[in-house]
């Protein structure tokens, strides 16, 4: 029986872990997936770590299992995506000391340690806070006095994966985008920025492009895997980023990518900043384009909890098929998503619905009413993005797991006045990203269908009164809490 040609992709979300076989053509040959085990950090407010040693040997389960469903492939390369901002420490050995997630926030209490904040925007593209990696070490530094000791280098976390399989350090653009100790301009590390934190220039390994070819995977893992030990280690990158490049999208389209959080992106030529410091620029994954970002935060990870809820053993089709019975506010829902324009964010919410509790109202006008919340939180930070730089296109490309229900689809189109585009392999953005970094790094020609469903604005809105509805009921939890 002949052999199909694949790829390993590791996924390293905020949620989840998954390692999945997928065919050089964009076929779902094999997916494993679980949850991640982090540990909370009592020495910190708001820290939570994992431990490396822990996560390595579920990688290789999980490769296992799906290197199992796939049955006769052979591996051509192996590349990984992970969540931005989360790290891993390495001692002077290579050994893992220590793995800070992006909702790791150990540094918060020293975010006044930066003085000139407007510097450090101009330089980073992003607004200095603990959610960035830089902010770790500093928690590290002055908490954590044994893992600091050890510390020789760090990297980002599909970047340590792909240090694990191959034995290369390095960092990737993308991914140092996030630190706060990178030029992302001149897409070079930055002593300025190290000097702000009084961290040595000596600690940041050094810098790959996504799609660099490593070196070929540790023969030993070869063997315990039963890998092809020609297999390459391509250098993946962030998994926005790999979402939106599975997308195909160009420079000048918008994507919103809806995973645990969504980041509304605009893909771009030039280094746009905000004069207010709303949004973020960043590194695309290849040699010259930016990424100018906000966020509607954790709108996915709403809906799924929800739907656990209220549909627990529910398709997502039977949701559909509830909500387009749905004629008219239920309730009106505010579940904590960001808005740019905002200086805090909503840290509390919930579902606010006339009293006595109306007969009509049911699980599907709740779930209603938290896809209105997603659609105007998206289409709020959407407004902000292109004050800073236009959209000139009739259409925004769309991808991620969130993007499961149609109606948050029609919801968004009818909110923006744009034609949303999606493709059939949206669930898996990040993952089929990694594999057209690896048919491009090998210089594999497979086809792609341009095929994409598209929904178009509805040709009357009869929802604007319900976009004011949602802001007046916003205002009043911000003023309650």
């Amino acid at each position: 029986m002949p052999l199909t040609n694949a790829h390993l992709i590791i996924d390293f979300g905020t949620g989840n872990l998954r390692a999945a076989v997928i065919s050089v053509n964009g076929a779902v040959l094999g997916v494993a997936r679980e949850d991640i085990p982090y540990i909370r950090d009592n020495r910190y407010e708001d820290s939570i770590y994992f431990d490396p040693q822990v996560l390595w040997d579920q990688i290789l389960e999980l490769t296992t299992t799906a290197l199992k469903q796939a049955g006769s492939v052979r591996i051509l390369a192996i590349t990984a995506t992970s969540q931005r901002e989360g790290i891993v420490v390495l001692d002077p050995a290579g050994e893992p000391v220590v793995g800070m997630p992006n909702i790791d926030h150990r540094g918060r209490a020293w975010e006044h340690l930066i003085d000139d904040k407007d510097r450090v925007y101009r330089l980073m593209g992003r607004y200095p806070t603990s959610l960035f990696s830089a902010f770790k070490l500093v928690g590290l530094r002055e908490g954590s006095s044994e893992w600091w000791q050890r510390l020789d280098t760090f990297l980002s976390i599909s970047d340590w994966i792909e240090y694990m399989f191959c034995g290369v350090e390095h960092y990737e653009h993308s991914q140092a985008s996030e630190t706060l100790l990178y030029d992302v301009k001149q897409k070079t590390w930055s002593e300025t920025l190290c000097e702000v934190f009084s961290f040595p220039f000596s600690l940041l390994p050094p810098l790959t492009g996504s799609g660099t070819v490593l070196g070929k995977i540790r023969p030993t893992l070869a063997e315990a895997l039963s890998i092809d030990p020609e297999a390459k280690v391509i250098v993946g990158g962030a998994d926005t980023q790999l979402a939106v490049l599975s997308t195909r999208a160009h420079k000048g389209d918008m994507v919103i990518v809806s995973g645990t959080t969504t980041p509304i992106i605009k893909l771009s030529g030039s280094y746009d900043l905000d004069e207010q410091q709303r949004t973020w620029t960043g590194r695309y994954i290849d040699a010259d384009s930016y990424m100018v970002e906000a966020n509607a935060g954790v709108t996915g990870l709403n809906y799924q909890r929800l739907k656990k809820i209220f549909y627990p053993n529910e398709g997502y089709e039977v949701i559909e098929e509830e909500l387009r019975s749905v004629s008219d506010f239920q309730c009106v829902a505010s579940l904590g998503s960001l808005v740019a324009d905002e200086k805090k964010p909503l840290v509390k919410g919930g579902f606010i619905f006339n009293t006595p509790v109306n007969h009509e109202l049911s699980r599907a006008g709740m779930v209603w009413a938290t896809l209105w919340d997603i659609a105007c939180s998206i289409f709020e930070n959407y407004k902000t993005l292109v004050s800073v730089t236009p959209n000139a296109q009739s259409y925004v490309w769309t991808c991620g797991g969130g993007m499961e229900s149609k109606m948050l689809r029609q919801f968004i189109a009818d909110l923006t006045g744009k034609e949303i585009r999606i493709r059939d392999h949206y669930r898996h953005a990040s993952v089929i990203g990694g594999v057209m970094i690896c048919n491009k790094a090998l210089g594999i020609e497979a086809g792609q269908s341009e095929l994409y469903e598209a929904v178009l604005p509805a040709a009357e809105a009869k929802h604007a009164p319900f976009y004011d509805r949602w802001k007046e009921h916003r205002e009043l939890l911000k003023k309650i809490f």
